[in-house]
């Protein structure tokens, strides 16, 4: 089901202004804005210190316990050599695989480029024009478990709304300036689109 809240601009400035940066537990919003027009507005996950701590007590105690193995008990070399293999692939998940950040890149005129940048320093990019943009919307998903805000676009010719963060799910007060800044960038009229899963 999918409802259309007009909502009044004054209370967007009133409750959410446009700051450059905004932190919660989760995720920091960064907004720059470039010269020649371009508007870069980020998310950036917040690292836990705790997790890769314990990842790397977990990878260096396997090891040490098949070394133990090996040593003590006469178990095969093979155990040895596929601990180190297990505890590399943790590491390697750790550092290689999260996404560290997505950026929302506004080129008025052009369109939107989307990016996904992960630990591992590859970056996926996909290019939105503007033309095919007919408009960004605010979604709300709720289902029987959890509730949360997603931004995404109407794309002309595609029957699915396409989401602006792939990963990432963070909170209201940080969707709503690159919403209103993506609403400016294609002439859309600022609207909330709740949209009610479950």
């Amino acid at each position: 089901m999918l409802r259309h809240v007009a909502r009044n601009e004054l209370w967007f400035d009133s409750k959410m202004a446009d700051p450059s940066i905004i932190s919660n537990a989760r995720f920091t919003y960064v907004h720059d804005h470039h010269k020649h027009a371009v508007d870069t507005h980020h998310i950036i996950a917040r690292r836990s210190t705790l997790k890769p701590i314990v990842l790397y007590l977990i990878a260096i105690l396997l090891v040490a316990y098949s070394v133990f193995l090996h040593l003590d008990k006469g178990k095969p070399v093979t155990t040895v050599i596929w601990s180190f293999f297990f505890s590399a692939i943790m590491v390697k998940l750790l550092i290689w695989r999260p996404i560290v950040k997505e950026s929302v890149v506004i080129m008025p005129e052009f369109g939107v480029q989307l990016e996904t940048h992960y630990g591992s320093g590859r970056i996926n990019r996909r290019f939105i024009p503007v033309s095919k943009i007919l408009k960004p919307v605010l979604n709300e998903c709720v289902t029987p478990v959890t509730c949360c805000w997603c931004l995404s676009f109407l794309i002309r010719d595609e029957n699915e709304l396409t989401l602006v963060f792939k990963k990432f799910r963070p909170p209201l007060k940080m969707l709503v300036p690159i919403w209103k800044a993506l609403c400016v960038a294609t002439d859309c009229k600022e609207s909330f689109e709740i949209q009610e899963d479950g």
